[in-house]
């Protein structure tokens, strides 16, 4: 039986305030799509983000979640979260 590859998830610092500044339901609606990360770091409906190397970003309703994926430490690194009208800037 294969052992399966888990990532860790960390959160940068912006992106971990950005978090805990958000409403609670929005709060709990990321939560699962952001836990899924160690799983699977590029699930279906991530994107890569055009202009950056190693960005991801998944969506939760209107909220998107930027992260990057290193793959040789098994890692998902948090970079930004936000409403979907801010996040990219």
């Amino acid at each position: 039986m294969a052992k399966v590859r888990r990532y860790r998830v960390e959160f940068a610092p912006a992106a971990l305030r950005a978090l805990r500044a958000l409403p609670r339901d929005v709060q709990r609606r990321l939560r699962p799509r952001i836990d899924a990360l160690t799983e699977d770091p590029r699930p279906a409906g991530a994107r890569k983000l055009s202009g950056a190397e190693t960005l991801y970003r998944v969506r939760a309703g209107e909220y998107r979640v930027v992260y990057a994926v290193e793959d040789d430490r098994l890692l998902v690194l948090v970079v930004r979260i936000g409403h979907r009208r801010d996040v990219y800037r």
